[in-house]
């Protein structure tokens, strides 16, 4: 009579560690996600160099727009949102190009490779990083745009339209950078290779942003927000299948 428990209390024991193998890789995942992500936002807390440069990279730009820009209300309502696109677009460049030129410049860039990780942990936690940032600097220069144009950018729908674009433009910035990240010329190469992929993307958030604040009907804006909720899913599926070979490479 007591074989019967302890071959159940052996079944249920060896049942344990597969049901902890199963559920440790998720943890450890989105654990390692998350380090890496907090440890590239810690390390700008520190120097301040990333994000100093970008602000004022955006505040610079917009200064010069407005200044190019010396056109009547309804003329600035029409080239409002290209102006912000073009300005997320070039400062979010230059935050692609120096994140993972710093993990390769001190040689932290191999450690994180032989980390016991699957790699598209590592493509996700920098992604994460870099979106942080960017959406910074997007809110900063909705703000900037809205005092120096005298437009309200303060908009729902054009913050779910900045935060699918930054999305969908902040993977495969940083995918394309870890591409060029062994380039001699990487700051040249990368937008090189960048604006032409992101070209629909891009479109699709000045055309959308444009209906929205020209508060058109929805069935002009709609649209290139789907677009780009499709976009997104499409680059982070690529991202998350191809940056384990772009790495190795």
């Amino acid at each position: 009579m007591s074989a019967e428990p302890t071959a159940t209390s052996e079944k249920t024991q060896a049942a344990a560690p597969a049901r902890a193998a199963r559920q440790r890789p998720v943890t450890r995942y989105w654990q390692a996600v998350g380090a890496i992500a907090w440890k590239d936002l810690r390390a700008e807390i520190r120097s301040r160099e990333l994000i100093n440069s970008m602000v004022l990279f955006t505040l610079m730009t917009v200064m010069v727009f407005s200044l190019a820009l010396e056109l009547d209300s309804d003329a600035r309502q029409n080239v409002v949102a290209g102006v912000l696109w073009v300005t997320v677009v070039f400062a979010g460049m230059l935050g692609f190009s120096r994140s993972l030129a710093a993990e390769h410049d001190r040689g932290s860039l191999d450690a994180l490779l032989l980390a016991p990780i699957d790699r598209s942990a590592l493509f996700f936690g920098k992604m994460i990083g870099n979106l942080l940032f960017v959406l910074v600097i997007s809110f900063v220069l909705m703000l900037l745009l809205t005092v120096m144009f005298n437009i309200s950018l303060i908009e729902p729908l054009l913050v779910v339209m900045l935060l699918l674009g930054s999305v969908g433009f902040t993977t495969i910035g940083t995918l394309i950078a870890s591409m060029s990240v062994h380039a001699r010329a990487r700051e040249t190469l990368l937008p090189i290779l960048l604006l032409p992929v992101s070209l629909p993307l891009l479109i699709s958030a000045v055309r959308g942003s444009a209906a929205i604040l020209n508060e058109m009907p929805s069935e002009d804006w709609l649209p290139w927000i789907q677009l780009l909720a499709v976009a997104d899913v499409i680059f982070l599926a690529a991202a998350y299948s191809l940056f384990g070979f772009i790495v190795e490479e």
